[in-house]
């Protein structure tokens, strides 16, 4: 398994972490951080650490601040093996964060701050599409998340169709974020890329809102008949859901102790992605994207369970 090369695009952000909970971030408290954050980052951080172990690489384009903060992601992304030529760092305005306070029912409340901060001013897309070419980039991953600020939006639809037409695997994960499906080109974004995608990586949330009153083998079998060669079902704790042509696989989440959530799904999809671009079989991608989504929650800090697979095949051969 080698020359595989994985890119992805979007938001960079440092993220502080309550505390204490249930004060939704109303309450003066104590949080933790700055953690390298941001779901593209998170992603591919992930993807360099699975990756490396059979000789591929990954690749990322965004932009940082020229202070603290980023100079703590782009210190870790070049750690874990992600190359950065195409990070920006822009002068003069303020890394990318975001606040999180947890609640007792599970839930998070966030306060971002990226369409005014560096996060959302991306390297010019001739730039990006040129860099990606020339790094030899097999899969280009999306996350939903990016698809908010409309001129990131616009940059991520863009450079699919454009790697698309190049023969490059379209990933998506909708990761899609409630406050913002009132936005008129939001969802019709989302739909966009879904389309071109050769891989496509909801989670239960997600499908209700994409798929409302059908069940994975409907609409799963649809993006199967279009530009989709595999499609996961990310179900948290109850594990998740892959099918290509071979038939479709189910496999419970493994039993862990919950420290932080934040980033799991990510983390699932890079392992799962990278691994596929790799030439792995659907169930073998599926049964080490479950333990890295699971070994990504015990640790506090959206990165900091990322694993590689040393760690993961542990988990799996403890789980059999």
């Amino acid at each position: 398994m080698t020359g595989v090369c994985i890119g992805s695009i979007g938001e960079l952000l440092v993220e502080f972490i309550c505390t204490e909970k249930d004060g939704h971030n109303l309450l003066a408290a104590p949080y933790v951080g700055p953690f390298p954050s941001g779901a593209p980052g998170i992603f591919i951080d992930q993807a360099a650490r699975i990756a490396s172990s059979f000789g591929g690489k990954a690749v990322f384009a965004g932009a940082v601040g020229d202070d603290a903060f980023g100079t703590v992601l782009l210190r870790r992304l070049t750690e874990d093996g992600v190359e950065t030529d195409l990070i920006q760092v822009v002068r003069g305005v303020p890394t990318g964060s975001a606040f999180v306070a947890y609640n007792s029912d599970g839930s998070r409340d966030f306060v971002f701050n990226i369409a005014r901060s560096a996060a959302a001013h991306l390297p010019a897309l001739n730039a990006v599409t040129a860099g990606f070419i020339a790094s030899g980039i097999n899969v280009l991953h999306i996350s939903g998340s990016m698809l908010g600020d409309a001129d990131m939006r616009r940059a991520g639809v863009a450079l699919c169709e454009a790697l698309a037409s190049k023969g490059v695997a379209i990933s998506i994960d909708p990761n899609i974020r409630p406050e913002l499906i009132a936005d008129a080109g939001y969802l019709t974004a989302l739909q966009k890329i879904m389309a071109l995608a050769r891989y496509v990586l909801p989670s239960d949330a997600d499908a209700d809102v994409l798929f409302p009153g059908q069940d994975f083998a409907d609409w799963s079998a649809g993006l199967l008949a279009g530009a989709a060669r595999a499609v996961v079902l990310k179900r948290g704790d109850q594990g998740c859901i892959g099918r290509d042509a071979s038939g479709s696989h189910a496999l419970p989440a493994h039993a862990v102790t919950v420290v932080d959530p934040t980033g799991a799904g990510d983390c699932f999809c890079a392992t799962f992605v990278t691994l596929m671009a790799a030439g792995q079989s659907l169930p073998d991608a599926l049964a080490r994207a479950n333990a890295a989504g699971a070994l990504a929650v015990t640790r506090l800090g959206p990165m900091e369970g990322n694993a590689g697979l040393p760690a993961i095949d542990a988990l799996c051969r403890g789980q059999k």
